[in-house]
């Protein structure tokens, strides 16, 4: 398989679609634990490879920094997906997406809020960086 913007698209959005598949039956107001493992399930019954709570090594100017920095979501070694359960997002979740995605190396990123009405329309956002920059388009 070669990865691409065009794959990487099309499964982000197949993970917002999972995610829309668990808001549906779940609704809003449960934990983010709750809304992790439900996706996770939904995730691996679609047949994708996920990584759930995922130790994000930190290396520090060659020295490997004990850290308990954990990703609640890794999709195909791809997509790094970080889940929230919370009235208002908060700029320091983006910026959680991106170090997550820096640490890691992977190219995109998908943030979800299930404390919300619609996952597609306000409980979503996607972010990139320099490694899906350089991808080829197809």
């Amino acid at each position: 398989m070669r990865v691409t913007k065009k794959y990487i698209d099309s499964l982000s959005y197949s993970i917002i679609g999972c995610a829309i598949e668990v808001h549906k039956a779940l609704g809003p107001g449960l934990l983010e634990s709750v809304y992790q493992k439900c996706l996770v399930r939904e995730l691996l019954y679609k047949n994708f490879d996920v990584k759930s709570q995922l130790k994000v090594p930190i290396n520090y100017r060659g020295l490997d920094v004990e850290a308990d920095l954990r990703l609640d979501i890794l999709v195909d070694d791809l997509v790094v997906v970080e889940i929230k359960a919370v009235d208002a997002m908060n700029p320091v979740y983006e910026a959680q997406v991106l170090s997550y995605m820096k640490l890691l190396n992977k190219p995109k990123g998908v943030l979800l809020n299930f404390c919300c009405t619609n996952i597609f329309k306000e409980g979503q956002r996607t972010y990139v960086n320099e490694q899906y920059a350089i991808l080829p388009n197809l």
